[in-house]
């Protein structure tokens, strides 16, 4: 499917119209896919209409279907794009014709075959039994490029943004919203559980694109609403360790919405997803708000659980880290406190939950002067660690990172420089030289 360069695009909207508007040009290119039948398509309708492109673009992310439906087909062309795409897709078998239904609802580029092939159990025959054999899903793709309709590249192909949205304009009401749900089933059970942790990092970059937009299907939809919350709160942590506090704090708030709406404000799953929503406030420095968002979560986790729960610790410590940022060190000591008693009984001396509230401690204890009794709580947390995870997890670097910075408030420089060199080595190995590896260099 062959595509202008995005300055030809641009060049190309300007010059026809005589509009100055570089952004809505290069906007309406990226919408349209850099296309030229699309972009003559969107020139005729400005010329005809004496509209402008930024009109245009309007028209077209909110009411498409419409736009394209009563549309005329450019001088020296014989049908709109859209017209072309259906006569093609309804010459397509019916397991192609299914696959490009549920690859409507991914973003366009990347889908990756083990994506699909993993979905099977989610998806209604005759796809399901396609996508489980390697070479039925070698016939239907092959279909698809028949017809120019995807590019593959190695383990993964690509469906232009423009035939996604000609596909889900044909498609019922019920199939919109079988596929939609499908779309976002698979892609939840794809995204890692711990998201957070850095060797899933290259599957979590992959996956993000088809989350977010699986997501926005579910939501647009009202479809699959467990499974949209769940994958934007993964999407949230993920997007929280890779410092794009900003993208998370969206998704977060997304996925307290959906649970809110899909269970109650007052359920336990809505007390999760505030608590990590405020832990991202806290990093933007919204302050305030973190410790509304961990004060609400702790309320509701009080009412559903026994006092000594621990998800009510979990709660304890997003606000006792709040206090702290907030500069209350007494008041977060005390709900550190009340953290560890809590997870000391419930998940035992040896847990890395344990050690994350023993960290927590060991930095609020340093903060009140009480320098050896930090370097205690922090050297028990480093030893659970090390023994749960081995010498070189992030959770080590920033027990280490803490360390240092204890004793050297106790005189040690020796220890604190071997400590600082092992927390350096650790977070640099694993992420590189930021954020985290930066701020234990200074």
């Amino acid at each position: 499917m062959e595509k202008f360069q995005r300055d030809e695009s641009i060049e190309f909207l300007l010059t026809r119209t005589g509009e100055p508007d570089q952004v809505a040009a290069n906007e309406l290119a990226e919408e349209l896919g850099d296309l030229p039948l699309a972009l003559e398509q969107a020139r005729a309708y400005v010329e005809r209409t004496g509209g402008t492109l930024s009109h245009y673009l309007s028209l077209f992310r909110d009411r498409f279907q419409e736009l394209w439906r009563q549309d005329e087909p450019p001088q020296s062309y014989d049908q709109t794009i859209a017209t072309t795409w259906s006569m093609s897709i309804e010459q397509l078998p019916q397991a192609a014709a299914d696959l490009l239904n549920f690859c409507a609802f991914f973003a366009p580029d990347d889908i990756s075959r083990e994506l699909i092939a993993g979905a099977a159990g989610k998806l209604p025959q005759p796809l399901a039994s396609v996508v489980s054999d390697d070479l039925a899903l070698d016939g239907a793709v092959a279909e698809w490029r028949s017809y120019s309709m995807l590019e593959v590249g190695g383990d993964s192909w690509s469906v232009h943004r423009l035939v996604q949205a000609v596909v889900r304009g044909r498609l019922s009401d019920a199939a919109r919203d079988v596929w939609a749900a499908a779309a976002a089933e698979v892609t939840s059970e794809a995204f890692p559980y711990d998201s957070d942790e850095v060797e899933n990092w290259p599957t979590c970059s992959r996956l993000l694109p088809h989350a977010l937009a699986a997501a926005d299907h579910s939501e647009g939809l009202g479809v699959a609403a467990a499974a949209a919350g769940y994958m934007l709160n993964q999407v949230g942590l993920y997007l929280q360790q890779r410092a794009q506090l900003f993208q998370a704090r969206a998704a977060l708030e997304r996925a307290v919405k959906i649970s809110e709406e899909a269970v109650g404000s007052n359920d336990p799953l809505a007390a999760v997803r505030l608590g990590n929503l405020g832990n991202v406030l806290r990093g933007l420095g919204d302050l305030e708000g973190a410790l509304n968002h961990a004060k609400r979560a702790l309320g509701i986790d009080e009412e559903a659980y026994a006092s000594n729960h621990f998800a009510v610790a979990r709660s304890l410590n997003n606000v006792g880290a709040a206090l702290s940022e907030l500069k209350d060190s007494e008041g977060a000591r005390g709900y550190y406190q009340r953290a560890l008693n809590i997870n000391e009984v419930a998940l035992g001396p040896d847990h890395p939950d344990l050690a994350i509230g023993l960290s927590n401690m060991g930095d609020i204890l340093l903060t009140l002067g009480e320098v050896e009794g930090a370097i205690n709580h922090i050297k028990r947390a480093l030893k659970i660690h090390e023994t749960a995870y081995g010498p070189n997890h992030l959770d080590i670097a920033t027990d280490l990172n803490n360390l240092g910075a204890a004793l050297r408030r106790d005189g040690d420089l020796a220890g604190a420089r071997e400590s600082f060199q092992r927390a350096l080595g650790i977070s640099e190995a694993a992420l590189g030289p930021w954020p985290l590896a930066q701020t234990i260099r200074q």
